[in-house]
């Protein structure tokens, strides 16, 4: 099963793509990485950690 890349920022709606810094946590949630540093790494849909997501070279179909 692989991640959903979701494409903005829950928190501030910036555009994110594949090559983007961005964090997320286990279940997926999605945020830029100045957002997660903001919200020191912890996300304030499950409490759980931020980490950093995965780059992907190219969307795989």
């Amino acid at each position: 099963m692989a991640l959903e890349y979701k494409t903005v920022c829950e928190k501030c709606d910036t555009s994110l793509n594949m090559q983007s810094e961005a964090c997320i946590c286990s279940y997926e949630c999605t945020f830029c990485e100045s957002c997660s540093a903001k919200m020191e790494f912890i996300c304030p849909n499950c409490t759980g950690e931020l980490v950093k997501r995965p780059k992907r070279k190219k969307e795989v179909l």
